[in-house]
């Protein structure tokens, strides 16, 4: 990946429904060199997708928490899959250290994010959890 490529990237990062041909105008190249870097970086992997990035007024109202999971070794395939059946449940990453796994939760009121916090902590091959109440957010860099 080259210089045209991240500069590609961070345009698309802000705003995936760039044109082409605006692209083109902006890093001053031909418009058949950008699509043809586009269409490399998505059959290589580095381009996954294009989705929409919610505002604060779309996501207001939404709880959120970091849900910080120990489990029991070799545990971990089937937690994923139960994990992965919470429609709250946002984001799963592995992780080093004392904590094994990483989530981010998302749920409409408090009554909800309770129920989904005790179905998760209640999981045969959870050893414990830790659960962080997202309050504010003072960055978002996020695509």
């Amino acid at each position: 990946m080259d210089d045209l490529d991240k500069a590609i990237l961070g345009l698309l990062s802000g705003d995936a429904r760039i044109s082409v041909a605006t692209l083109a105008r902006k890093l001053r190249v031909a418009r058949s060199t950008i699509q043809a870097r586009i269409e490399r970086l998505e059959v290589t992997g580095v381009i996954a997708g294009y989705t929409v990035k919610l505002g604060e007024a779309a996501r207001a109202g939404r709880l959120r928490a970091t849900v910080l999971l120990m489990i029991e070794p070799r545990a971990q395939a089937a937690i994923l899959s139960r994990l992965r059946a919470i429609p709250e449940v946002e984001r799963i990453s592995t992780t080093s250290g004392r904590i094994d796994l990483l989530l981010q939760v998302a749920s409409n009121s408090t009554t909800q994010l309770d129920g989904v916090l005790d179905q998760i902590g209640e999981m045969q091959g959870v050893k414990n959890s830790e659960s962080l109440i997202h309050l504010s957010t003072k960055l978002d860099r996020a695509v």
